[in-house]
């Protein structure tokens, strides 16, 4: 999305409510009873009714149908549904997708969630033999990698990882600085996994390696649960019963020579260029820059893409995020405050949405970890895989 059609759209839909089921290991329930927890949650939050909710938005990933959902929780009928795919790259886009039905009055109030049982169920950090042979274009991509044992997202980031250390001179340390900010904002967030857990810089240096360069906590959590969120036009978003946090700007991308985490036949090998093509359309239509944002929220699923997120988002110059988070730039009264919740490291791996809704309760002021004074949030989804990112500002 980008020239006029992206201005336009800015500031024409808000998230009036968001919802969440406990984040845990076993959930004990099936995901579409996640699901449905969640949605309502997001819609009593929004102070709707289910009978309000015209359209909603997932996951191509998520297992919980539309037509299943919209029964379960009371919803009539739905004039917009829609699906965004690549995984946790969806998790923003999923925004986008109902801010252009609210904007464009093809929906009211679109609700959109994520809920899965990814730690009790399908662990998707486990090798899955079957994808390298399936006669798909995805099968064909990942021949590629499988024969060789690159069969995992860990490995998959791993091969990029190491290039990144080799071109900038960042170290395993640069890392683990990204881990240890996460868990500390966890332990002081009563809603996360790792409440009460911080780690030191020489925790996550003993933690084993599961790929080299990447140590165990390099790696996000596998975790059950639900998010969801409901998006409205701007113009209804004032009546309802939350502060209205507004879409400043939302954004997909997808990059030259794009495979799913494994886009290794690029020149460099140590960026993420469908996150700056993300971030691009993110200053333009929100008209406003990275200096502009009071807080990252940054998708970890590992802590690599963290320090080159900031370099393609505009932050800091290419290889030079190691010295950037020096010096307490992303503690919650830094430069950059990052990942407030504790992110997916500490709080919670829902594919991103967890940190969607993070972003709100900042905008709001309703946050555990609250930073002063917020007034624009930056929040991006799934890297590695075709992406997407939210400038969320108050109204």
């Amino acid at each position: 999305m980008s020239g006029a059609l992206g201005t336009s759209l800015s500031g024409r839909a808000a998230i009036t409510g968001i919802g969440a089921t406990e984040f845990s290991k076993d959930s004990g329930r099936s995901e579409l009873r996640l699901a449905a927890e969640a949605v309502k949650a997001a819609i009593a939050d929004a102070g709707l009714t289910p009978h309000d909710v015209d359209g909603l938005v997932t996951f191509t990933q998520d297992n919980n149908h539309e037509a299943a959902v919209a029964r379960e929780v009371g919803i009539p009928s739905l004039s917009f549904f829609s699906r965004v795919n690549y995984g946790g790259g969806a998790a923003c886009g999923t925004v986008l997708h109902a801010a252009m039905a609210v904007a464009t009055g093809v929906a009211k109030h679109v609700v959109c969630y994520r809920a899965f049982n990814e730690r009790s169920g399908q662990r998707y950090g486990q090798v899955q033999t079957g994808l390298g042979a399936v006669p798909t274009s995805g099968g064909v991509d990942y021949g590629w990698s499988y024969p060789f044992g690159l069969s995992t997202p860990a490995g998959w980031v791993a091969m990029i990882a190491q290039r990144y250390l080799h071109a900038y001179g960042a170290t395993s340390e640069d890392f683990g600085r990204i881990s240890v900010i996460d868990r500390k904002h966890a332990a002081t967030n009563p809603k996360a996994f790792f409440y009460g857990k911080p780690i030191s810089l020489a925790d996550h240096q003993s933690s084993r390696w599961i790929v080299e360069p990447l140590h165990l906590l390099d790696c996000c959590q596998e975790s059950d649960g639900g998010v969801a969120f409901v998006v409205s036009a701007a113009e209804r978003a004032a009546d309802l019963a939350q502060p209205p946090v507004i879409v400043r700007a939302a954004a997909q991308g997808m990059g030259r020579d794009q495979y799913t985490m494994t886009s290794y036949y690029r020149d460099g090998l140590t960026g993420l260029p469908e996150m700056g093509l993300v971030a691009d359309q993110l200053w333009r239509q929100s008209r406003l820059a990275p200096e502009d944002m009071d807080v990252a929220v940054l998708y970890d699923h590992f802590t690599p893409f963290v320090l080159i997120q900031l370099e393609e988002l505009g932050f800091c110059p290419r290889g030079e995020a190691r010295n950037f988070i020096a010096d307490g730039a992303l503690e919650l009264d830094g430069k950059l405050p990052l990942n407030p919740h504790g992110g997916q490291l500490g709080e919670a791996y829902i594919h991103g949405m967890n940190g969607i809704a993070e972003g709100v309760r900042q905008v709001r002021r309703q946050a555990v970890n609250q930073v002063p004074d917020v007034e624009h949030v930056l929040v991006t989804a799934g890297t590695g895989v075709p992406t997407s990112g939210l400038v969320l500002g108050a109204a």
